[in-house]
């Protein structure tokens, strides 16, 4: 006999009329057949009301049809309209509509993992408004919210230049990060490099809530871009902005997305400590390539950012940033292209589970190792949160977490 999964009922009608199908429809397409005790939709309406027990095989089946991730029949209640936030991209011409449903679907996932983990920190009694969430507003002005959230992760522009590398500093932001109570993960995919979005669909995601916010990066983008990729997030959070981003874009029209990635710009360039550059305006590319180069190494942040603050500080103009951004996503392109082909010969990467560690990152890791610990999480629903087969939970949370990650009381 096929487990039974216990989960809220209501879900399953939720995701039946939010994914447009009729009773008698959604019936056929689950498999459900007629039989003298009862009709397919009775049975279907049976399974929704509760009085019926649902297979995992059903719940499987269910989460296929209906286009839901798995998860989600595992929330308490539906999810609330709305709150997989807005589409801040300002470029999605040319994205396959696949790329769009697999983004849909991270998106979703990602914000049913966040309802369950908000859930977990209430249950540890460790649930606290955090005041900086939706702390902002655009009329405060890029330097005062690049200042607010320098103080509240406390990095200082010193600590942030004896970086060694843009991959150490995004370390060092993400556990400054989690140290608050945001949860940063690395994820660029739903669960196989098969499914990978790349990092022209989105560069990352955030959900602002007041208790569990959460900033997803696309780990298919560059490491140098991370960084800057988190710390726009961040804005979004101080703007209480909850929302999907793409590249940064000088012409785009979207109010919010251009402050945050003036509010980035200025964390990692600030106004006063960068020299004057105007002396760029009309010059030749190379020469504005080697002071984006100096630039780029000196503030370990890549070098469209640094192309970026440049052109809206007008020292180089808007076709000039443009061609410059297309060189840098070429140069990306052949990387990426050059690491799948030694990934291809090279057999001695890092194990699964240090992967996955890197991907959920330790503030989530460490929450959900105390809440399986103090039983207020079950083995397969801290599965659920970590997006991994409840067999894998133990061996992923063997490893300690960073010193200074955890949540903070």
């Amino acid at each position: 006999m096929s487990h039974v999964e216990h989960i809220n009922p209501r879900m399953l009608s939720w995701a039946r009329e939010t994914s447009g199908l009729s009773v008698p429809a959604a019936a056929e397409k689950l498999g459900l057949k007629d039989s003298a005790q009862a009709s397919a939709s009775e049975k279907l309406l049976a399974l929704e009301a509760g009085r019926r027990p649902v297979s995992q095989t059903r719940l499987q089946k269910a989460a296929s049809v209906y286009h839901r991730p798995l998860i989600t029949f595992y929330l308490a209640e539906p999810p609330r309209r709305g709150d997989r936030g807005e589409d801040f991209r300002t470029v999605t011409t040319g994205v396959a509509t696949a790329d769009n449903f697999v983004l849909d679907t991270l998106l979703r996932d990602i914000r049913a993992r966040q309802q369950m983990l908000r859930e977990v920190l209430e249950s540890l009694e460790e649930a606290k408004l955090l005041t900086f969430v939706a702390s902002a507003r655009i009329e405060s002005g890029a330097t005062r919210v690049a200042a607010s959230i320098r103080e509240t992760l406390g990095v200082s522009i010193e600590s942030q230049q004896r970086a060694s590398n843009p991959g150490t500093l995004f370390s060092l932001l993400r556990t400054a990060a989690e140290r608050v109570g945001i949860f940063v993960l690395l994820l660029g995919d739903i669960g196989s490099y098969h499914s990978d979005i790349g990092e022209d669909v989105f560069r990352g995601f955030a959900i602002s809530d007041d208790e569990a916010p959460i900033v997803v990066i696309n780990d298919n983008d560059a490491v140098t871009a991370r960084g800057f990729t988190l710390v726009h997030e961040l804005a979004h959070i101080w703007l209480g902005a909850t929302g999907v981003s793409g590249a940064p874009d000088l012409a785009s029209a979207n109010t919010v997305e251009r402050f945050c990635n003036d509010v980035a710009g200025e964390f990692f360039l600030p106004s006063g400590l960068v020299i004057d550059l105007s002396r760029l305006r009309g010059a030749d590319i190379n020469s504005i390539l080697r002071e984006i180069s100096v630039l780029a190494e000196r503030w370990n942040v890549s070098q469209a950012a640094v192309a970026y603050r440049l052109a809206r500080n007008q020292w180089i103009d808007g076709a000039t940033a443009s061609l410059l951004f297309g060189m840098f996503r070429e140069r990306w392109l052949r990387e990426k292209q050059r690491i799948r082909d030694t990934r291809g010969d090279d057999e001695s990467g890092p194990s699964y589970f240090v992967v996955r560690r890197s991907r959920l990152g330790a503030g989530l890791l460490d929450v959900v190792r105390r809440a399986l610990r103090g039983e207020v999480l079950t083995h397969t629903k801290a599965a659920k949160i970590l997006g991994v087969r409840p067999s894998s939970v133990e061996p992923l949370l063997r490893e300690h977490p960073r010193a200074g990650a955890t949540r903070a009381p």
